[in-house]
């Protein structure tokens, strides 16, 4: 079973995280995001964002996607419980790592935006090379890919805090980790994304917006 509990013996998972940082990324992705078209989350975790995004954006029509089973449950009971099914549609068994991926004609065709909020450093690298290739070949010129996490900067960690997450995250897998930003700068540059728009964000974790 993945981390967090389950909320009032269904199927709904609660992140506290998830609290914590939706009104801030949200504030972040107001800057950010097309005035219209389909958004694409990848690894949307327990749905809590997803929903959150799509009372605060109802113009855009928010994908999420997971391969977790048991997180995709949690995302479409998070879209029921909110009212949200005649809006946003049943989350997608997409595995980031996996390519080429599988959207389907209809999210390709108006895909407007890619979101990953805390993925990278619970992956290995080769899930940032496969999400940067697919947003790439997929993503209209101008849209944005926006990640959001911890990153490390110039060599260093930006706090101890992240420091001993690193540690933690190294502990329970030699391919995960807090990312270098230079990294994944010239990961973006390989593909063919400028240089990312960078915001600190609270709990020392970072905004970044990649277009091409």
């Amino acid at each position: 079973m993945t981390e967090g509990f389950f909320a009032d013996r269904d199927l709904r998972l609660e992140f506290p995280a998830t609290y914590r940082n939706r009104e801030p990324i949200a504030a972040v992705l107001a800057r950010w995001l097309p005035q219209s078209g389909h958004v694409l989350e990848v690894a949307s975790g327990s749905g809590e964002h997803a929903v959150f995004f799509q009372q605060c954006f109802p113009v855009l029509v928010w994908h999420t996607s997971d391969p977790d089973p048991d997180h995709r449950a949690s995302i479409a009971a998070w879209i029921s419980h909110e009212h949200l099914a005649a809006r946003m549609p049943s989350p997608l068994p997409l595995d980031v790592a996996s390519r080429p991926w599988s959207l389907g004609a209809s999210l390709q065709a108006d895909l407007a935006a890619i979101v990953a909020i805390n993925l990278i450093h619970i992956a290995p690298w080769a899930c940032c090379e496969a999400l940067f290739a697919e947003a790439a070949s997929r993503l209209p010129k101008k849209a944005p890919l926006v990640l959001y996490g911890p990153f490390r900067r110039n060599g260093c960690h930006t706090s101890d805090s992240n420091a001993a997450f690193d540690h933690s995250l190294r502990s329970r897998s030699p391919l995960w980790g807090v990312r270098d930003l230079e990294a994944v700068e010239a990961l973006a540059a390989h593909c063919g994304f400028r240089a990312g728009e960078v915001r600190s964000m609270p709990a020392n974790n970072l905004a970044i917006a990649y277009r091409r």
